[in-house]
Parts: C-alpha cells; sequence; structure tokens
C-alpha cells in the first residue's frame, strides 16, 4: 500500500541518504465519529491497516504464521489482540482532535481488536473525549505521526455514529450520508511538507545522529477529517 506522493519524500532530490528517508510504516486509517443522545462527539473508533512489508515483517519476527499461508490460528489470533495497544504514557496515539484551534483530550485505548486481513494487520481502538463535545465549532480530526517515522492516510471516508451527516465530494473524495451534521476530508500540501522536510534535513547535514534527530515534521504532512454540524 505504499503511496506514490509519499514516495517522492525518499528522494528529496538527492540531497539526503535514501537509508534516512522517512516514512517508514504506511499505514490505511479509519475513523469514527461516535456522538451521544444531546449530539455531542464522545469518541473516536479509530482503525488501522498497515502496509504489506510491515506486517509480514511483524508476523515473522514474532512467530506468527510459520507456515506463511496468511491464516492465523484461534490461540494466534488471541495472541495477537492489543500488539499495537502497548503505548507508553503521554503517549498521543497519532491522533489528535481539535475545536476551535484548542486541542481535545484523548482517553487511552480501549475496545481494540485486531486481525490479519489479506495479508495485512488491521487493528481498531477506541478513545473517548475527556469531556463530550458540543459541536458548536467544527470538530478536527488530525492523523499523523510527529517523527514521520509512520505515514498515515484516510483510507475511508470517516463515519458519523448517532448523528445523520450529508456529504459533499472534496478533492476527489466522495462523502455520505444525510442529515444535520457533515464531513469533509482535506489532504496536505505535499509539495509545501516535501520542501519543509528537506530544508529540516539540510539543517542536519553532516549529523552523526540524523536519524535519532529526524525533525519532527509529520503534522506537515497531517490528513485531517473535519466534522460541521448545523444549530439544533
Amino acid at each position: 500500500m505504499v503511496r506514490g506522493a509519499l514516495l517522492g519524500v525518499a528522494l528529496l532530490a538527492g540531497t539526503v541518504p535514501a537509508a534516512l528517508a522517512h516514512p517508514h510504516i504506511f499505514i490505511d486509517a479509519t475513523l469514527e465519529v461516535i456522538f451521544d443522545a444531546d449530539g455531542r462527539a464522545e469518541a473516536l473508533r479509530i482503525g488501522w491497516a498497515y502496509d504489506d512489508l510491515y506486517s509480514l515483517t511483524y508476523l515473522v519476527e514474532n512467530g506468527f504464521d510459520p507456515e506463511f499461508d496468511g491464516v492465523l490460528t484461534a490461540e494466534e489470533i488471541a495472541r495477537l489482540q492489543g500488539f499495537d495497544m502497548n503505548w507508553e504514557e503521554g503517549f498521543p496515539g497519532d491522533t489528535y482532535a481539535l475545536q476551535a484551534g484548542q486541542p481535545l483530550a484523548l482517553g487511552r485505548p480501549e475496545a481494540f481488536s485486531a486481525e490479519l486481513r489479506e495479508g495485512r494487520l488491521v487493528s481498531s481502538h477506541l478513545r473517548r473525549f475527556a469531556a463530550p463535545v458540543a459541536m458548536t465549532a467544527p470538530l478536527v480530526v488530525q492523523v499523523y505521526d510527529p517523527s514521520f517515522y509512520t505515514a498515515y492516510t484516510i483510507a475511508a471516508m470517516p463515519v458519523l455514529t448517532g448523528a445523520a451527516v450529508t456529504g459533499k465530494a472534496l478533492m476527489g473524495k466522495a462523502l455520505m450520508g444525510a442529515g444535520a451534521c457533515t464531513v469533509e476530508v482535506f489532504e496536505p500540501d505535499r509539495a509545501a511538507a516535501d520542501a519543509r522536510l528537506q530544508a529540516a534535513l539540510e539543517e542536519l547535514a553532516g549529523s552523526p545522529d540524523v536519524e535519532l534527530d529526524f525533525p519532527a515534521i509529520g503534522d506537515a504532512y497531517a490528513e485531517e477529517a473535519v466534522v460541521t454540524c448545523a444549530a439544533p
């Protein structure tokens, strides 16, 4: 699932060694915004589908599927649960929610699951807002890894559960539903992001710890879903 738009970053006009180019892992993300009975956003359901190479590497290194038939036993499936949920304290989970430019606190992952689907590791987890979010302003949900070690793409239109939605086409992505709320997906300006990354790496030229000091550039590549609800 390597994204062509991201592969250009690996070249960076030949100014940085390819081995130092990020990202290393590619994830197709899905988002579900869950509303309570009062129309407030109360939680996010987040799905991650890992690229084929990472999935294969993880399975091999951890002793899954020794037959290489793409089928896990019931015991292996049970062992797989939570494989990517062992977060360090304070880790933001590569998911960021904002309203009116202010960050919204999200809880630790819960109700998580994982499976192997067509050769790819696919996981899902729920994160609750610290307090239900009244939709008096658009809710913005961004997916990105600050270190850009992992690249995220919103691969399917976000789902709004517990609130009716309307949709419009944006940047070639179809939106769906009908009702009081709309959801739109915005993509980053990749040319500007690439330029920012190259400039940051050039500042590190000659450093023996370029990989360790890799710039926190991931937000430049962030895709975001924007949920807007009409006033009641």
